[in-house]
């Protein structure tokens, strides 16, 4: 059957070792077993040419970029290359280990022969192919294994890729496949989106890029770091959220939490290089940055001024009470809330301005409120005070803040208990009330009253 799409399926596949000694202390081997498509449709023309010949051709100039690399070995698993294919008939045991691994250049040599020697003719066993791929890497204490699949076509043999994905976990193998595509039916990706992420090569450089992007992971030479710079230049902030979106779609594609190595340096992550990004850093407030490309081979340092200092707000003698209030923090430009903090609690903010309100009855306000790096900004409220206000019957009415010769509102009166208890900022203030029994607005009833910190206020209106 002559399929449409060309998928490069890129398996990280991390077998559990049955070492019986300690590990040594030599350099780690990174072992590559390249399963190759020999396959009828690889015929097909694609682009400049056919996709055998493509394929044969960057297979080629990938296995000469491994030339002379130190700690690597090379292996070759051939599938749907020694039966042919006809109508109804179709031999899903089609699948082979060419070449063994072997350390040194003389192995790239023999991959590099055999594939060229490659005469496509059969079908796709890709579930049974990475299966037996398992066994392909002998046991080993010290070595780090990657599978390679490249292949242009879905399963055929009407096999689970996915199943096989799940029985390799459950047996301690961790399976992490990439998806290449050409003209690939986002519908038929789907079959495969269980094992892992894919991506859409549209033209054969695409593919090489792709292919390019698989030898750079497998030998773990990409690298990035992200700078979190303190007002000095410093990299020294840490322990934030951060996300790597694909810009393109703004799917988060990498979580991470930001953390320091053992040398008090950003840790060094693995990034996909074909993705242009967008980073977003979950400080207070959040900080972005767009366009994000990283090169392949190299490492990469992602710059961001992220210097943040710390705020605390309390009550004094509050001993940890009142949880419920809440600081609103706000942006100084346009008052918009960026944070909620609760009180008598440590928050870090970004070094800069801030507005902030207090959600207190009456609310307080620091406008203009500074944070310094690495520096504490403390801010101290006095401790409210209770109010216990009776009511004769349920009715209507608000209270009000006395400041000088003026009043300002604070809330309404909840009255539909028979006693309410308020918790209010020490000060002046005034209570108006009607019973919702009273017709007339004469019988208002006012009640100056003051409220002291850390003391209870009683307001009787039974007998106003």
């Amino acid at each position: 059957m002559l399929k449409q799409i060309i998928i490069g399926l890129i398996s990280f596949l991390t077998l559990s070792c049955l070492a019986q000694n300690e590990p040594n202390n030599d350099a780690e081997t990174t072992r590559v077993l390249f399963i190759f498509d020999g396959s009828n449709s690889m015929n097909a023309q694609w682009q400049s040419s056919s996709k055998i010949s493509i394929a044969k051709k960057l297979m080629k100039e990938t296995l000469d970029s491994l030339k002379g690399v130190k700690n690597v070995e090379l292996a070759l698993r051939m599938y749907g290359h020694q039966f042919k294919i006809y109508p109804g008939q179709q031999n899903c045991d089609d699948t082979k280990l060419e070449v063994p691994f072997s350390p040194g250049d003389a192995n790239i040599d023999r991959i590099k022969t055999r594939i060229r020697s490659l005469s496509p003719q059969g079908t796709t066993p890709i579930a049974r192919s990475l299966e037996r791929a398992a066994n392909d890497f002998p046991e080993c204490d010290n070595c780090r294994n990657v599978i390679v699949l490249i292949t242009d076509g879905i399963e055929a043999c009407d096999e689970d890729p996915c199943a096989v994905a799940r029985a390799l976990r459950e047996k301690g193998i961790i399976l992490k496949p990439f998806v290449i595509g050409i003209g690939i039916d986002p519908l038929k990706l789907l079959s495969l989106k269980c094992i892992g992420k894919y991506y859409d090569a549209s033209s054969e450089a695409t593919f090489k890029s792709a292919l390019r992007v698989v030898v750079s992971e497998a030998l773990n030479n990409t690298t990035v770091q992200v700078n979190l710079n303190r007002t000095d230049g410093t990299p020294k902030e840490t322990d934030v959220p951060m996300i790597f979106y694909n810009q393109k779609n703004n799917i988060p594609v990498y979580n991470f939490m930001h953390t320091m190595d053992q040398w008090q340096r950003p840790d060094t992550l693995s990034i996909d290089p074909l993705n242009t990004y967008r980073l977003e850093v979950y400080t207070i407030p959040h900080i972005i940055k767009k366009d994000i490309r990283i090169n392949a081979g190299v490492h990469n340092i992602i710059e961001l001024d992220a210097g943040q200092g710390e705020l605390f707000v309390s009550i004094n003698n509050s001993s940890g009470k009142y949880p419920g209030i809440k600081v609103l923090i706000k942006d100084t430009s346009d008052h918009s809330v960026i944070h909620v903090q609760d009180i008598n609690s440590l928050g870090k903010l970004l070094v800069g301005e801030y507005d902030l309100e207090l959600l207190t009855l009456p609310r307080i306000k620091f406008n203009g409120t500074k944070i310094r790096q690495s520096k504490r900004t403390s801010i101290e409220i006095p401790q409210p005070g209770n109010v216990n206000i009776k009511f004769p019957s349920i009715g209507y009415g608000c209270i009000y803040e006395i400041e000088g010769d003026q009043q300002n509102w604070v809330c309404p009166l909840n009255t539909t208990d028979p006693i309410c208890q308020m918790v209010l900022q020490p000060g002046k203030y005034k209570l108006v009330y009607r019973s919702n029994k009273s017709r007339r607005a004469a019988y208002t009833v006012v009640k100056d009253f003051r409220v002291s910190s850390g003391l209870i206020t009683d307001l009787n209106l039974l007998h106003p």
